[in-house]
């Protein structure tokens, strides 16, 4: 009898839960608590004078009420669908309170020590504490969240008679909220935050807040929120370490050649134009990732755009002068030290799309120094250009542009915080919860350092771009006018290496799929494992990721990756040896500028040293 009444009793428990295991969360040493709460208030009052202090003496223009304006407005729109029709009302309340019953019936299963059945599986990162599935409160609490985050997308899925856009906001919206409003998000509701402030006596607050004070205060008045410390690495000495030289200047780029490592060149010096929107020195993280100093040790004459950190001076600036006093001005450079008039060309990211675009300008004008061009995660087309495209509509547009104009440029933490959105719930919440609730300093790590030493963009070049690309689509519908030239993509005949990456954010690998067919040369699709970043920076000692290569880019991208052939490793090699299948020949190694140019300073430049 007594054995059975044992196990009955068991059977009352919560699998893998008894009393004991709420002792973490019970309040140890109430009057610490309180004197932490109280030093944890006091630097949120910084915080709040940091933020406040340079709206009030005008240095900052308080806006923050449009994109909240427009968000409502969309979602408004959302609502007014459902709220139109009672019985559509009835239906959509119905199904999500149908839900919650259904998350009630099995936490009262599990409180009886049975399993349900019917228990789904949702693999979630930001769930891994074990109290999220040990304790009920915070099961429940899970439950609850992911059951109405899926409902409220569907209510955006569903929404008829939205165009594709305003459905594509709404969309983006509800993701935004449902990220912010995630229970991991806040101390009382994060079963290892409650923990950890039990456990400190609310320590952990304190030095969160005061990071959140400095943090704005970093920021000049905005949350700069760190994601690396920021003291553990500097240009020059931890990362841009190839050797080489800047050999010119203008106004708006230094041009670096580096150092040859082998005997022998290839005849073809490589031009390398990175994305004036982040620092050219990704492709040269540190010796052990850096792409260039690849490049260099398999014999090839780098050439590296690097682009001024525009201020109010370069207002003006626009696409024609990137395509010319970048590219162009890189071209003349090139022929000056080698004595070459034909180079092969690589573009990053946007740098990629104004190298697309000058190949159409220079095809106009009979110029034909570029032979070969490779693009990296570049789109032309931007039909299918992602979450971006939630940013860019006549109406904000014209508010970003009437806002660059007063200041001549856009600063790089307005672009920053843009693409952390797109992966908010792993590029936002996580360091908010470390860094100010958990009150942890990041870790030091390279590829943040340099996501976070952002740029400006001069107003004239960034509204060009975001109206020509993201709002028209023009250089695929043969609408774009550079210099005077209406530009066709047509007729840019020279052979191309289109790389994509697989889980691309910023570069949908559909997009760049799709921007390769406006080409009238030969185009090679090439897609690599990973994403924007990663899937380019990928060195082949690493072993890590693959490539895919097939036919031509032509027809369904799904299609043409179900037929595909997937490569282990690195695709670095195999652009090499498409590289010098179009021209192999070689030269003796060349010095920096060459008998014709004197070095103006040491790689990595100074432009590059120049912070937001």
């Amino acid at each position: 009898m007594t054995d059975s009444k044992q196990e009955n009793g068991d059977k009352t428990k919560s699998p893998g839960f008894d009393a004991k295991d709420l002792d973490p969360y019970l309040m140890k040493d109430p009057e610490a608590m309180a004197v932490n709460f109280a030093r944890a208030i006091e630097n949120l009052g910084k915080a709040a004078t940091a933020w406040l202090a340079p709206r009030e003496r005008g240095a900052i223009a308080e806006n923050a009420a449009e994109p909240m304006t427009d968000m409502v407005k969309t979602l408004s729109k959302v609502t007014e669908y459902w709220m139109s029709d009672p019985r559509r009302t009835f239906e959509a309340q119905t199904q999500l309170m149908s839900s919650y019953f259904g998350i009630w019936m099995r936490s009262m299963q599990r409180m009886q020590g049975e399993t349900p059945a019917d228990e789904p599986d949702r693999k979630d990162k930001r769930f891994a504490d074990e109290d999220w599935q040990k304790n009920p409160f915070f099961e429940f609490l899970k439950q609850v969240y992911l059951i109405t985050a899926d409902w409220a997308e569907k209510i955006v899925a569903e929404t008829d008679g939205l165009d594709d856009h305003t459905k594509h906001k709404a969309g983006f919206y509800v993701k935004q909220i449902t990220a912010a409003l995630s229970p991991t998000n806040f101390v009382a509701t994060n079963p290892q935050l409650y923990r950890e402030t039990i456990a400190t006596s609310g320590e952990n607050l304190v030095r969160g807040m005061k990071m959140l004070a400095e943090d704005i205060a970093a920021g000049h008045g905005d949350l700069k929120l760190r994601q690396t410390d920021m003291s553990k690495f500097a240009v020059g000495r931890d990362m841009a370490l190839t050797s080489g030289k800047v050999i010119a200047q203008n106004e708006i780029c230094q041009i670096i050649q580096y150092e040859p490592t082998t005997e022998t060149v290839l005849k073809r010096p490589l031009l390398i134009c990175p994305p004036w929107i982040n620092k050219f020195y990704i492709l040269d993280l540190n010796p052990q990732k850096s792409f260039i100093k690849w490049c260099v040790d398999q014999g090839q004459t780098v050439f590296v755009i690097s682009w001024v950190n525009p201020d109010a001076r370069h207002a003006g600036k626009d696409w024609a002068s990137y395509a010319r006093e970048g590219i162009d001005f890189a071209l003349d450079t090139i022929e000056k030290a080698t004595g070459e008039k034909e180079a092969n060309a690589i573009g990053y990211c946007v740098g990629g799309t104004l190298l697309s675009a000058t190949l159409a300008l220079h095809a106009k004008e009979k110029n034909k120094r570029i032979k070969t061009a490779t693009l990296f995660t570049t789109q032309v087309d931007f039909t299918h250009a992602g979450d971006l495209k939630v940013f860019v509509d006549e109406e904000q547009l014209g508010r970003l542009e009437a806002h660059m104009d007063e200041v001549g440029y856009l600063d790089g933490s307005k672009m920053a915080t843009a693409f952390n959105m797109l992966r908010a719930s792993e590029l936002i919440w996580p360091y908010f919860v470390n860094n100010y609730l958990k009150g942890q300093e990041p870790m030091p790590f390279d590829l943040l350092f340099w996501n976070a030493d952002s740029t400006r963009m001069a107003a004239a070049n960034h509204a060009f771009y975001l109206r020509n690309c993201y709002l028209r689509n023009a250089l695929t519908t043969n609408e774009m006018v550079l210099d005077g030239q209406k530009l066709s993509l047509k007729d840019v005949k020279i052979p191309i290496y289109n790389l994509a990456t697989r889980e691309d954010h910023i570069a949908p690998a559909k997009s760049v799929f799709l921007g390769s067919q406006f080409f009238g040369g030969k185009v090679d699709f090439v897609l690599a494992g990973s994403g924007h970043i990663a899937g380019v920076v990928n060195p082949p000692d690493k072993k890590k990721y693959q490539y895919w290569v097939g036919g031509a880019a032509k027809g369904d991208y799904d299609t043409w990756l179900t037929e595909a052939t997937e490569n282990a490793g690195s695709w670095w090699p195999h652009w090499q040896a498409w590289i010098e299948a179009n021209n192999d020949a070689r030269v003796p190694a060349r010095k920096p500028g060459g008998a014709a140019l004197n070095a103006l300073e040491e790689a990595p430049g100074s432009y590059v040293l120049e912070r937001a």
